[in-house]
Formats: structure tokens, C-alpha cells, sequence
């Protein structure tokens, strides 16, 4: 299990997130794990560093030091520690040593070690051959690598494993478009619609069409769920009347659903971006504010990007580049804040 790792393309945080929930209690790992998932790092090595200190468990603090330099963008000393925590192991492989390695191999990839990830995938399908999602981030990995053939025959193999996840089916799609094989994604879209339409719920028939940019399509399966109570089905309504340009309606959409709970940030984004639009911009940075204060929010990146750009319509050009100064120190790789950043220090 030593060199098994794992690892996700574009989703670190979301792996941050997840990683949360391990054995750890409300020691100094478990303060330094709730630190990682405030996007405090520092301060979660500092917690770290104490639980060494007082003897805690000496493999989750490694997990925890790797997770922790992961979001500082320092991805040798994350790998080191992710290594020696698997090296740590008592040599049965057990979901942690999974868990570690699906950290390791996100290190790797961010350090520029596609093919050492892709080795791991290796590994990890010669002992869970049926492990979809080895071999979707395996395909990831070698597309990202340009061996798009093999890539896809990984994606190929992960849907043929579970064919009605239509999620995976729409990560899939998603990583080619951002590839530059868009047209690959839409016929998986394609396919499915072909093979499973009659049985699709109207929801998953919906955002399939939302993604083939069928809009009218999308819309008119949308309109027969109730969206009233569905979250989901609510945001992928709400983008397609967006897509559609109807962003009045959209954010009516959002607005009503806000009424009967606050707890959905990704609504309150999308209503933020309609009022971008409709050039509202300081309903807009309540409406991103409002989902920064939503407990365990997943898309923080996202939200505190788009109340600088807020702020910039507002032409408060001072606060924003305040505010994206510390977005940087939080998301260092963001190439396009780097050059945002530039730009509004000249202003």
C-alpha cells in the first residue's frame, strides 16, 4: 500500500472538505482538521504541531500536515507528509490508507507528477478492480498527461461500471470540455439519453439537456419537477433560464427558493451573478456576502472571486484589491486572480 495514492483533478477543496470527517476527536487534530476546512492553514499546522507535541496519533497528524500544506499550495512538504503517513501503516490496507492516498496523488498531480499518479491508479484498480472512481481520476490523469485514447477508455470503463450515475457522467463531461473534447462529452451525453431517456427522472433528463445546450429542452423537463422544494432542480432551472437570458426570471427563481432556506450558498451565488447582470451589483456582493456566511459552504473560492468582482463593478477598485490580496493568500494558483490582482493595483 506504500505507493498507492489517489488523487482528483480540479477538486481539492471539495477533498479537503471530505476529509473532515475522519477518526480524529477534538483533540488537536480534530481543532487542526477544523482549521483546514476554515482554509486556515497555518494555523492548522500550528495544531498539528501540538498534537506531535502531546503525542496524538502521529499518522493523522502527517494526513493532517499534508492536507494542510496542500492548501498552501506547498505540494513537496504535502507529499512527504502524506508518504510518511502511509508508511505509518501496519501494513493492512484499510479505507484510511485509501483516503491518504487519494490526498497524495491530488500533491502529485499539483506538483507536476501526472505519471506517478497514473502508476497509482495502477495500483489501486489491482486491488478494487471495480473501483469506479480509480478509473475516472486515472482518466483524468491521463488526459491531462495527452494520452487522450487511454483516457478515455477509462472513462469508458468507469461508466460501463455504473451507468446510471449520471453525476460521474457529468464530471466526465465536464473534464473533457476543459480539455478541449467537447464534442467527445456531448456524445457520452448523447449516448445516454439514447440508452436511458424513457427511464431518466425528469431531473436527470433536465441538466443532461442543460449540458447539451438544449436550454428549451432543459427547461420544459425541469418545469415537471417541483422545484418549489428541490434545490437542485431549482439551480439547473435557474441556469437555463440564465443560458436562455431570461436573468429576471432566474433570479426569481433563486429569490423564492431563498425564502424557505438559507442554507444553499450555490443559490445565493447564482442569484448574485443575475444581478451582476441585471446591474445590480450591490444586491449582488449581499447576495455573495450572504453565502460566505453559510456554515461549511463548499464553493468559499468561488464566492469570495465574485464579491471582488462585485466590488469592482462598484467601482470601489481600493476594496477590492484588499479583498483579492487575501483571496491570493488563500488560493495561491489562481493564475487568473494573479493577473485580476495586477490590474487593479494600476487603478
Amino acid at each position: 500500500m506504500k505507493k498507492i495514492s489517489i488523487f482528483t483533478i480540479g477538486a481539492v477543496v471539495m477533498l479537503l472538505c471530505a476529509g473532515c470527517g475522519a477518526d480524529e476527536n477534538k483533540d488537536n487534530i480534530g481543532m487542526g482538521m477544523e482549521a483546514i476546512h476554515d482554509l486556515e492553514y497555518n494555523e492548522a499546522i500550528r495544531y498539528f504541531k501540538d498534537a506531535l507535541a502531546d503525542n496524538e496519533d502521529e499518522r493523522l497528524v502527517c494526513r493532517g500536515m499534508g492536507l494542510a500544506y496542500m492548501g498552501l499550495s506547498q505540494y513537496e512538504d504535502a507529499i512527504a507528509y502524506l508518504e510518511k503517513a502511509l508508511q505509518l501503516s501496519d501494513g493492512s490496507p484499510r479505507d484510511i490508507d485509501f483516503d491518504i492516498n487519494y490526498y497524495l496523488a491530488t500533491a502529485y498531480y499539483k506538483n507536476g507528477q501526472a505519471e506517478d499518479a497514473i502508476q497509482v491508479y495502477d495500483a489501486i484498480l489491482a486491488l478494487r478492480p471495480k473501483e469506479t472512481e480509480a478509473y475516472y481520476l486515472r482518466g483524468c490523469a491521463k488526459l491531462y498527461s495527452g494520452d487522450y485514447e487511454e483516457a478515455k477508455q477509462d472513462f469508458d470503463m468507469a461508466i460501463a461500471l455504473d451507468a446510471q450515475n449520471y453525476d460521474r457522467l457529468i464530471q466526465i463531461y465536464n473534464v473533457l470540455v476543459d480539455n478541449g473534447y467537447k464534442d467527445v462529452g456531448k456524445n457520452y451525453l448523447e449516448q445516454a439519453i439514447n440508452d436511458n431517456g424513457k427511464s431518466m427522472s425528469d431531473f436527470n433528463l433536465g441538466r443532461i439537456y442543460y449540458y447539451l445546450e438544449d436550454y428549451e429542452s432543459a427547461r420544459n423537463s425541469l418545469l415537471q419537477v417541483k422545484i418549489s422544494s428541490d434545490y437542485e432542480a431549482t439551480l439547473y432551472l435557474g441556469k437555463t433560464y440564465e443560458a436562455l437570458g431570461e436573468y429576471n426570471y432566474a433570479s426569481s427563481l433563486y429569490n423564492d427558493y431563498v425564502l424557505i432556506d438559507q442554507t444553499k450558498a450555490e443559490i445565493y451565488n447564482q442569484l448574485g451573478l443575475c444581478r451582476i447582470h441585471m446591474g445590480e451589483y450591490e444586491l449582488a456582493l449581499q447576495a455573495f456576502q450572504t453565502a460566505m456566511n453559510i456554515e461549511g459552504n463548499e464553493i468559499m473560492q468561488s464566492l469570495k472571486f465574485n464579491e471582488v468582482v462585485a466590488y469592482e463593478y462598484m467601482e470601489d477598485f481600493k476594496t477590492a484589491a484588499a479583498l483579492l490580496n487575501n483571496y491570493l493568500k488563500s488560493y495561491p494558483d489562481d493564475e487568473d486572480a494573479q493577473r485580476e490582482y495586477r490590474f487593479l493595483k494600476t487603478r
